[in-house]
């Protein structure tokens, strides 16, 4: 009985998925203790506080998905702001998924501090389709998160050319432009491969399906 009792207790204890509220959409977390929504200089922050890398297959798992639709097209407008170097002394990027259909079968912009002819898995667009992340986007362009402050960033995405386009601070490059007809239509999330991050006025438009 005493051992039945401790296991439940564990159970209860133990953290697991949830929801998060935040600008006017629900968010499914892997971890719900792993975020956190409060207001800064007045405006509503999404805040993942604690990273987890995905090692095995080595793809992003740390995100929160917007309950929504699945969209054709998408317009997803928002800030966000990376975990500062000095934290944990390392080289820190965000990540914006789309073309979600499940865990295994997505796609993602990585932003970072890295240029991809730095770093080829780094500062890109990429494709899971039930292994490990793939680059499908050219690796020219200069790093997209080039400071500490908050960015402004825009994805546009066409499901039915498969055409996806990211612009950091109104500007684009070749590493932030992808064509990938596999996927479709998709819900879109935020978060890091890596890294903690941060989140805000997040507006989204488009097609739904």
């Amino acid at each position: 009985m005493r051992l039945a009792l401790l296991a439940l207790a564990c159970t209860a204890a133990a953290p697991g998925a949830g929801l998060v509220e935040a600008f006017g959409l629900k968010w499914r977390v892997p971890i719900l203790e792993d975020w956190k929504v409060e207001r800064q200089d007045g405006v509503p922050v999404l805040e993942l506080l604690v990273p987890r890398p995905s090692l095995q297959p080595r793809r992003p798992s740390q995100y929160a998905l917007a309950e929504t639709p699945d969209y054709l097209t998408l317009d997803l407008e928002l800030e966000v702001r990376k975990e500062p170097a000095s934290t944990r002394n390392r080289r820190t990027s965000v990540m914006i998924v789309y073309a979600w259909r499940d865990e295994n079968h997505f796609n993602y912009a990585h932003l970072s501090v890295d240029s991809a002819a730095q770093q080829p898995v780094h500062n890109g667009i990429f494709h899971v389709y039930g292994g490990e992340r793939v680059r499908i986007s050219p690796t020219e362009g200069p790093p997209t998160l080039v400071d500490e402050g908050w960015h402004k960033v825009r994805l546009h995405y066409d499901g039915g050319k498969g055409m996806v386009e990211v612009r950091v601070n109104g500007k684009t490059s070749p590493s932030m432009k992808a064509v990938d007809l596999s996927l479709g239509a998709g819900r879109f999330g935020i978060g890091s491969f890596f890294d903690m991050g941060s989140f805000r006025n997040v507006h989204v438009s488009g097609v739904t399906r």
